[in-house]
């Protein structure tokens, strides 16, 4: 039993032949990463992270996990533009580990855009529902969220029928979905800098102090947490196979997101916690709090609907990349072969977006979902090690390889991202942990009953 089969750098096929569409372009990218990195993170998780882990600290847990992406993404960059297929990293470590490895990553990534959607999908319709109220429109207690007998909520209507309908608009096509995504990522920029231009006026500095009220110790658990946030530039690199000059547009669109993105972060973080005390931002909607506790009510209306349409773009992207994951596990015949077939009029995998959707759906309809948003931190730290690893690997076995990217000073740069990715995994909870050990050990179960006999390297 060979569990080390390397797949050889060959252009794949989906199950019937058919092709995805080569149709994005660098700004497309960019978009797509600015729309899966500004969402959760800004407008939910920033008051958290700094009430429970970094008070006005969270500043550096913004740095410190953009530092660690930073580095990743010179990894993901050199990889994506030397091997420009669907499945990112689990195609990359394919090449480079080999089967089993790929597998495990794979099946990682899997939990990371499943529960990642599932929980975003949970804070859009929040979000939605207080649009609502706004407008003297109130949703039964009932169909207002998961499960919960206690609070008298048995389905999330609103967020399953998000998931549905990105779903449908994924199926529409690549292109169709790109459009649709840019005009959503201009209205929330739009809003995230009327926050900061507005909120700078209204900064005490004395909210900064004490500035490390729980340790450094609290940065990193901070940085930690908000790493859910930087999924994005992940997703990105799922895209390889539909851009139309990956060796140029896959590096550029990665870098230049995480950039922009990172600096937003920074900012905001740094105008929240100097309008309102720490202690106070253990809430769902920090930034619209904000902007409320000193009176810019308006606004804060406004940082809602921004609210609602980054999230929309997150949810899109993190869909989007986990059919065109599942589209590359399967063409490999690691899962159901039927889930790789392309449309041939929409050149999607029409069949494996709807199971998706569908699934995702139920999950955020009927199950809650609030404690298992450091899973997809988890998942996206041990996907970042293994493909910084990964780097070193593919120069020494396949040093003459055409790269559009390369990353500098290997190998130290991928070494300092995988420890730095390896310290953040170490600082996130024990029950953290348990979960994703238990979902690899799923995983390793699935792959030895059914993903090894019919792997495609078993017909070659």
């Amino acid at each position: 039993m060979d569990l080390f089969r390397k797949k050889p750098l060959t252009a794949p096929q989906s199950a019937d032949g058919a092709k995805l569409s080569k149709t994005l372009g660098a700004l497309d990218l960019t978009t797509l990463g600015v729309g899966a990195i500004i969402g959760t993170g800004i407008f939910v998780m920033t008051g958290v992270a700094a009430a429970e882990h970094a008070g006005p600290g969270l500043v550096l847990s913004f740095i410190l996990a953009g530092f660690a992406c930073v580095l990743s993404a010179l990894c993901y960059s050199e990889f994506a533009s030397t091997l420009p297929v669907s499945g990112s990293a689990y195609a990359y470590s394919y090449v480079a580990f080999g089967e089993l490895l790929a597998w495990i990553l794979g099946w990682d990534l899997v939990l990371e855009y499943g529960v990642a959607a599932a929980a975003v999908s949970s804070g859009w319709s929040g979000y939605f529902q207080g649009l609502l109220d706004g407008f003297g429109l109130h949703l039964p207690t009932a169909l207002s969220g998961a499960y919960n007998a206690d609070k008298g909520t048995y389905v999330n209507l609103p967020a399953m029928i998000i998931i549905l309908l990105i779903s449908y608009l994924l199926t529409r096509g690549v292109k169709e979905t790109a459009r649709f995504n840019a005009i959503m990522v201009v209205i929330k920029l739009s809003v995230v800098l009327l926050f900061i231009v507005t909120g700078f006026f209204y900064v005490k500095p004395e909210n900064w102090t004490p500035f490390l009220p729980f340790g450094f110790h609290g940065v990193v658990n901070g940085a930690a947490t908000v790493f859910f946030a930087y999924i994005g530039f992940d997703a990105i690199s799922t895209a390889a196979e539909e851009v139309k000059r990956p060796q140029r547009d896959l590096p550029i669109g990665i870098i230049t997101s995480l950039a922009i993105c990172t600096v937003l972060y920074i900012t905001v973080s740094l105008v929240l916690t100097g309008i309102v005390p720490y202690q106070s931002l253990n809430i769902s909607d920090p930034v619209s709090y904000a902007l409320r506790f000193v009176d810019q009510n308006m606004i804060a209306g406004l940082i809602s609907v921004g609210a609602i349409a980054g999230m929309t773009t997150v949810l899109l992207v993190l869909l989007f990349g986990q059919t065109r994951l599942l589209f590359a596990i399967s063409r490999d015949g690691l899962l159901p072969k039927s889930w790789s077939k392309v449309s041939a009029k929409t050149h999607t995998p029409v069949r494996s977006t709807w199971m998706v959707g569908g699934l995702i759906a139920v999950l955020t309809g009927f199950v809650p979902l609030d404690r298992l948003a450091n899973l997809t931190s988890i998942g996206t730290l041990f996907a970042f090690l293994v493909v910084s690893l990964g780097v070193i690997v593919l120069r020494r076995t396949h040093p003459n390889l055409k790269r559009g990217f390369t990353v500098p000073w290997v190998p130290y740069i991928p070494l300092l991202s995988a420890a730095t990715c390896a310290y953040l995994m170490y600082n996130l909870g024990r029950e953290t942990w348990i979960g994703f050990v238990i979902w690899l050990a799923v995983g390793l179960l699935i792959y030895f009953l059914y993903g090894y006999k019919n792997s495609k390297l078993n017909q070659q």
